[in-house]
């Protein structure tokens, strides 16, 4: 390796993932098998995002920078043989956004090294990235504390002169959630038509906006249920669960360039008809005090006794208008956050815990003790690592994630959903009514 034999950074107690405000600190190491000429020795601490219209493209159109600054550790001299070592510390800004990676775009932080050596001489050049955890707390978004629901009703027509009425009302528990909470869904479909419709999917979809001149919108499905339709002149209720994953947090606050936010998408084929549920993912979950009411139970036609009335034959359309009809449980058919065994997976602390002192759902895993228990994630394509002064390695959580940015060629082709990516090593995916 010629006079240098060792040039890198260490980060202090080996540390990765930082909070603004923090001190970025650790050493440079230098390790000669020559005396070592040079004019200066610096290092440099850098923040910043960029973003492109390309995929994959490092040539921004657009960049912002969060912090730039630069110290000297040594002014010209002589390197002897052997090992150096050069402390450092930068304070990283109170308003700097969370580490991101996408395909079109980053916010990148790292520590760079470097040595100017005279002239006709070879400089050297080392650096390291660390990331920055921004926390979201999703007490302090406005209204997160309110109901989460929303009601669509679509007329339609078949059988050429016939036509219905179809309403389709979802909502959530909570309007915010963090990494390893559960999303309680609640659907209710009025079916006043003679047609059976077709089957209802529930979706948890991430959509991130680069703002360049010509902003790119990626949207991404994280995690999947269908159930089945629902019958001819029925009332139907649907009620299921999505776990969240470690995903980047909405927002990006102090960024201006990338934003990200979160929806559930509730959608019905034949007739077509669609719903969405804006939410946040955050960092620090919602407060819920004893007072607060839990999601009501959609209101299936009000009538005692509705529910197991099984007609013969679709009813007229104005039977569907004048009286009660049937109520009935709409059965799921698959979810992209199932095991090979068809249970779900609950590897994370709290999802689906069981009460104190009570027996554990069907299903229901303890997490692995040897895994850890906090997990950040920093962006969509980097490891989530663990938080605190330990050397930072993979999480062996067993949720399945959403795909690889990298690897998707959006927005030219659309993303693989869940099922597709996963169906062929779960059959269960491929559930029949």
């Amino acid at each position: 390796m010629g006079k240098l034999q060792q040039f890198d950074i260490t980060f202090a107690n080996n540390k990765v993932v930082y909070s603004p405000g923090e001190s970025v600190s650790g050493t440079v190491k230098i390790r000669t098998g020559h005396p070592l000429h040079y004019k200066a020795i610096k290092v440099n601490c850098h923040g910043s995002c960029g973003i492109s219209n390309k995929l994959n493209d490092a040539s921004w159109a657009l960049e912002e920078q969060y912090f730039n600054r630069t110290v000297s550790l040594a002014d010209r001299g002589t390197l002897a043989a052997g090992e150096h070592t050069f402390p450092f510390q930068f304070l990283i800004p109170v308003a700097a956004p969370t580490s991101f990676e996408g395909p079109f775009g980053k916010i990148i932080y790292r520590v760079m090294a470097a040595i100017d050596t005279p002239r006709f001489s070879k400089d050297y050049k080392a650096q390291k990235p660390f990331y920055l955890l921004n926390m979201l707390n999703l007490n302090e978004v406005t209204d997160i504390d309110h109901p989460n629901e929303t009601v669509t009703t679509k007329k339609f027509s078949y059988l050429l002169v016939k036509t219905g009425t179809l309403m389709l009302k979802s909502g959530s528990d909570l309007r915010g959630y963090i990494p390893g909470q559960v999303i309680k869904l609640s659907t209710e479909i009025h079916n006043k038509s003679g047609k059976d419709t077709g089957c209802v999917l529930a979706s948890l979809v991430q959509k991130v906006t680069y703002k360049t001149k010509r902003p790119v919108f990626d949207l991404r499905t994280i995690a999947e249920v269908e159930g089945a339709g629902v019958k001819a002149g029925k009332h139907a209720e649907w009620r299921e669960q999505i776990i969240v994953p470690p995903l980047p947090q909405s927002a990006l606050a102090g960024c201006s360039l990338i934003d990200i936010d979160y929806f559930i998408r509730v959608s019905l084929k034949s007739p077509d008809a669609v719903v969405t549920l804006p939410i946040f993912i955050g960092n620090i979950a919602v407060n819920l005090s004893p007072s607060r009411p839990a999601l009501p139970r959609p209101d299936l036609c009000g009538a005692p006794g509705a529910a197991g009335v099984t007609p013969s034959a679709p009813p007229a359309e104005e039977e569907l208008c004048a009286g009660v009809v049937a109520s009935e449980e709409i059965p799921t058919k698959s979810h992209s956050q199932q095991d090979p065994s068809g249970q779900p997976v609950t590897t994370f602390p709290g999802a689906f815990s069981p009460a104190p002192g009570g027996a554990p759902p069907p299903g229901y895993r303890r997490p692995d003790a040897s895994a850890p228990l906090f997990c950040v994630s920093t962006g969509s394509t980097i490891p989530f690592f663990t938080e605190g002064d330990v050397t930072p390695v993979p999480t062996s959580c067993s949720l399945i994630l959403p795909p690889e940015y990298s690897s998707c060629d959006y927005p030219h082709e659309p993303p693989p959903t869940y099922e597709e990516s996963c169906s062929s090593a779960n059959p269960s995916f491929n559930g029949t009514e």
